[in-house]
């Protein structure tokens, strides 16, 4: 297996908890969990991976997160999150083998599928759809949003 070099995360439902916080004016929230940031903007670097969004969404929320945290690789707005994750791996010269993928619901499956056909790992919350459960080499002890994706990076990233 070649060694991980990229982290592709979904943003809701992994990152989040999945739930969009609207109050009376409009105004959109979304909760992040401080671990996750941790292990993104932290131990990631540390193990030579970098962080990578694919997310279908579009918000400025996650724009300001990205920054928080140094996440360079940040697509939003994705119809096709797997025409997105083969682009973004033809343009770093890498394979899907050395990308790991971290997604809760039915539109991950495709690049999950890729990455782990490939021979990557793929992994997702607690609450993720059944489906997605099914097919994860690892579900995180947590749920999505609280503290998912450090349990990845925990227990199957660091070596």
């Amino acid at each position: 297996m070649l060694m991980t070099k990229y982290l592709i995360m979904d943003v809701d439902g992994t990152l989040t908890d999945g739930k969009i916080y609207v109050g009376g004016k409009g105004e959109l929230m979304k909760a992040f969990n401080i671990k996750d940031g941790y292990g993104i903007a932290y131990i990631l670097p540390q193990l030579g991976i970098a962080p990578v969004i694919i997310t279908g969404r579009s918000s400025e929320i996650v724009t300001q997160r990205c920054r928080e945290l140094n996440i360079k690789f940040c697509f939003q707005g994705v119809k096709d999150k797997l025409l997105t994750l083969k682009d973004f791996v033809s343009q770093q010269g890498v394979s899907l083998a050395e990308c790991a993928y971290i997604g809760d619901d039915l539109n991950d499956m495709p690049c999950m599928k890729a990455i782990k056909d490939a021979g990557g790992l793929v992994a997702c919350p607690s609450d993720a759809a059944e489906q997605v459960r099914k097919y994860a080499d690892h579900i995180t002890a947590s749920n999505g949003g609280g503290g998912a994706v450090r349990d990845f990076i925990d227990n199957c990233l660091i070596k």
